[in-house]
């Protein structure tokens, strides 16, 4: 059962691990529908707040494939029942976009990511009627997405008039730089609305920092809650217990140094030193190494790790045992796979 919007901004406002959920292949490049079905059982048992579905992680070219429907239908088959938040990626331009939109709002989920990938040419004007769109049909979860992986930039205008839309329930907040993470949150307090907009970290490179901060500007002071994150795909009950300590007030300094293996673990699993060619097949490794997954396909077949990228993730993995779940995984596997 979908949430009212008043129901959905609590939730939201509560602060969330939602990872973004991947897609599980065959060899063959199919869907692997037994794997899919796991990942969510996984992120479900693992204590995650929601899950997004349809995103960047989940891979685009799922719509091109044929396999948007199917991918959406899966996961929200396995969230019945529960208080997680079903956030569904929405994208392309506006006959795209309502679509998409009305798809998902049939299926029962909570609220609509929206990307504005492929938009480069929409004025500020365009892009908040585009967003407004889409907002008459489910509640909108906002999304600052990096150029490196296909976001444009979007100026501080941009943000402040789309603070002002009632159907705005949350923002990810993923450009992956300071500067453009300071006009999100300044526009939200500016509009005076922090208490209904949720703010989410989809900053992969600066999670704890993001988290611990509180912004304050003139007008009052605000704190992301949460994380919509592909780095929460993988090793995600250690995630929720990273989220819950922030929230029981752990030292800070003790999870900056934690943040730090994070990012760490990030870049490697991002591929950063490469411009985040491998960072869909960063994740499938762990996945795979795990048992989530067969292996790591995907839809495009000259999409793989980078050179040295392997040699990278075996570093992290030896360095940094206490971020992997790999036990927690190993317990459940078999009922998940079931």
């Amino acid at each position: 059962m979908q949430q009212t919007i008043d129901q959905l901004r609590e939730r939201l406002r509560s602060g969330l691990v939602i990872p973004a959920h991947p897609l599980a292949l065959t060899s063959s490049r199919r869907l692997d529908e037994r794997h899919q079905r796991a990942l969510t059982r996984y992120y479900r048992d693992a204590g995650a707040g929601g899950v997004a579905v349809g995103v960047h992680t989940t891979q685009f070219a799922i719509r091109k494939a044929g396999l948007l429907r199917p991918v959406l239908e899966l996961a929200r088959e396995q969230l019945r029942g529960t208080e997680m938040v079903a956030v569904a990626g929405v994208c392309g331009q506006r006959e795209q976009a309502l679509q998409e939109a009305r798809l998902a709002a049939d299926l029962g989920y909570d609220c609509a990511l929206v990307t504005l990938a492929g938009l480069d040419d929409h004025s500020v004007d365009e892009l908040i009627l585009h967003v407004k769109a889409v907002g008459e049909i489910l509640p909108v979860f906002g999304f600052y997405l990096q150029p490196a992986v296909g976001g444009r930039l979007l100026p501080f205008t941009f943000w402040r008039r789309l603070a002002e839309l009632h159907s705005l329930v949350a923002i990810k907040i993923a450009p992956f730089n300071r500067y453009q993470t300071l006009d999100v949150v300044r526009a939200v307090v500016e509009s005076g609305r922090q208490q209904e907009i949720a703010l989410y970290t989809g900053n992969d490179d600066n999670i704890v920092a993001d988290l611990l901060t509180p912004f304050c500007f003139a007008q009052g002071c605000v704190r992301i809650v949460g994380g919509l994150l592909g780095h929460w795909a993988v090793w995600t009950r250690r995630a929720v217990e990273l989220l819950q300590r922030i929230k029981t007030g752990a030292p800070a300094v003790e999870l900056l140094a934690l943040g730090v293996a994070i990012t760490d673990v990030n870049a490697a699993l991002f591929d950063v030193a490469n411009g985040f060619r491998g960072c869909i097949a960063g994740i499938h490794e762990i996945l795979r190494r795990q048992g989530l997954m067969a292996g790591r396909w995907l839809l495009d077949p000259n999409e793989d790790l980078s050179a040295g990228q392997m040699q990278e993730i075996e570093r992290v993995c030896q360095a940094y045992p206490q971020l992997d779940d790999d036990e927690f995984v190993a317990a459940h596997l078999d009922d998940w796979l079931g």
